[in-house]
């Protein structure tokens, strides 16, 4: 909590270069990327870091390939490359993945079609992952031996790429190398509005902790709200081209499915792609896609049936799953940019992700619309771009803001842990060597993680059970993850909540320590707020325990 609190008092105490309101990907990925090229930033939001939009994606980092029907090949390119350009950039967290699609008799398509569709999206992507194969129903269940193939006709497999962690603990990366470049940045700080005075943004602001009112000034505003950019710039009194319409996605995390490291997709009884998707020791499978009038969603029960009923059908299990198998549940919505009637005139299914900035140039405000992780480090220098139009100095335009610490660091890094034989004090059951989950998930702070546990083993201990987190992760969590609230770690900057039952959690010794690890004196009463926000979410009670 000191980092956050000296960082609410910094942003009462400078007009800044630039606000950006909102910490999901479009805004963490703004200010690292002003931040870094030499640029003055705060970063406010009204929960935590990626708090909505950005901790409910499928984790999938992909090319668009489903706007290839649509005929949207000029964005699909670009989206290629940036995936691309993210897996080279995070070799340890986007990685390539295999995507098995299995094409059920009656599908609108032959299996050759979307196979010969693979092919250019192959060749649209550089030719950079490995080539599609065509598949017969034998091919498949060869692969996969789950796939109910009684109603197969066909299938193709290609690639794409995935998070290795969860997309919270990435846009939360944005965030750390945003503080790193000098970014203030607070989170549950919610903005009231903002109005000009002069050629300075005069933003008011809410402590949603303390209580306290205060108002944060900036010569350029960028509304970077996610679901919600429209109804801040009604606060604003901000005019836009693009405005948003929702769809609402859902998924649910069951015990591990299949131990192959492989995606699978499937097309829906309505036609929409649906997802098999790895998690560990977990699978994720999903997402519905309906179109809703209000970013505030839930999970509902024909959603679960819907999600249930057609991993039902398409896969042969032990036994067909229930709702007794979830674990957790993802609930979020996609936030597609639009021009007026523009979600009226074409097929809603169809509306792709892409983002567009509206600016205002006479009064320096931007507003960030749509947008989705595989296209994160354009919109950071896009909007590096139109600030410096705005007459914003930019230092060092040239600076490299993103990417994983260079091979020099992670070779100290893996050197060390060698030396102290990181990998063997990892739990039996860990889904891999240790040394290789802390670089991934923390960079060049893995060192501290060393130098930690050299001063005392036991802080390679993993502290809540079923869970790979160690008691020194906590730690540094504390000192520089901003956590005010337990789910900021548990389902944030870690995804202990979607990976662990509630059962498990709530015998668990580990998160009583682990609260007092974070928030000292406060622990208890932090430990209650949890749980009386878990019991008040609408979902269905897990019943199994730990796998």
């Amino acid at each position: 909590m000191q980092l956050r609190q000296s960082n609410i008092r910094q942003l009462t105490e400078q007009t800044f270069d630039t606000l950006v309101i909102g910490a999901g990907i479009n805004g963490a990925s703004a200010a690292a990327a002003l931040s870094g090229k030499g640029s003055s930033v705060a970063l406010i939001d009204r929960g935590d870091f990626a708090g909505s939009t950005s901790m409910h994606s499928s984790n999938l980092v992909w090319g668009g390939i489903k706007y290839m029907e649509s005929g949207d090949f000029k964005l699909v390119r670009k989206l290629c490359k940036s995936r691309n350009h993210l897996i080279k950039s995070y070799p340890s967290t986007v990685q390539e993945i295999r995507f098995l699609t299995t094409i059920d008799k009656g599908f609108r398509h032959h299996p050759l079609y979307p196979w010969a569709g693979t092919w250019l999206y192959w060749l649209m992507g550089s030719a950079f992952t490995r080539m599609p194969n065509y598949l017969r129903p034998d091919s498949i269940r060869a692969r996969e031996a789950i796939i109910n193939i009684a109603n197969a006709q066909g299938g193709f497999e290609y690639s794409d790429a995935y998070l290795h962690d969860n997309d919270a603990r990435f846009v939360f990366s944005f965030v750390r190398n945003a503080l790193d470049f000098g970014t203030v940045a607070a989170n549950y700080v919610e903005s009231l509005g903002s109005h000009r005075e002069g050629d300075v943004w005069v933003t008011k602001v809410r402590d949603g902790v303390g209580g306290r009112t205060f108002e944060v000034r900036s010569r350029v505003l960028i509304n970077a709200a996610g679901p919600w950019v429209d109804r801040h710039n009604q606060l604003s009194n901000q005019s836009t081209g693009h405005h948003h319409v929702f769809s609402k996605g859902i998924h649910l995390v069951v015990p591990q499915l299949t131990p192959n490291k492989r995606v699978l997709a499937f097309f829906a009884d309505d036609g929409r792609l649906f997802f098999v998707i790895p998690m560990g020791r977990r699978t994720c499978i999903g997402t519905t896609d309906t179109r809703v009038e209000s970013p505030e969603v839930s999970v509902t029960e024909d959603d679960i049936r819907f999600v249930l009923d057609n991993i039902n059908k398409r896969l042969e299990l032990e036994q067909p799953l229930t709702e007794q198998d979830i674990i957790s549940t993802r609930c979020g919505v996609r936030p597609l940019a639009v021009k007026p009637s523009g979600g009226n005139d074409r097929d809603f299914l169809n509306l792709s992700r892409k983002h567009a900035i509206d600016i205002d140039r006479q009064s320096c405000h931007l507003s960030i619309f749509g947008g989705k992780l595989t296209d994160c480090l354009n919109v950071g220098e896009e909007v590096v771009e139109e600030v410096r139009k705005l007459g914003v100095e930019i230092p060092s335009p040239d600076f490299r803001w993103y990417g994983e610490a260079d091979d020099a660091v992670r070779d100290d890094f893996m050197h060390q842990a060698s030396r102290m034989n990181l990998d063997a004090m990892a739990h039996p059951d860990a889904s891999e060597p240790l040394s290789t989950r802390l670089w991934r998930r923390y960079g060049r702070q893995a060192l501290e993680l060393l130098e930690d546990i050299r001063l005392d083993p036991e802080q390679a201990n993993v502290l809540i059970e079923g869970t790979e987190y160690l008691r020194c992760e906590l730690k540094l969590a504390r000192r520089s993850e901003m956590i005010t609230k337990l789910d900021d770690f548990l389902r944030r900057r870690s995804k202990v909540e979607l990976v662990v039952s509630r059962e498990t959690l709530e015998a668990s010794p580990g998160l009583v320590e682990a609260c007092r690890i974070l928030f000292d004196e406060q622990a208890e009463k932090r430990l209650a707020e949890y749980w009386q926000s878990r019991q008040a979410e609408s979902r269905p009670a897990a019943t199994l325990d730990n796998a």
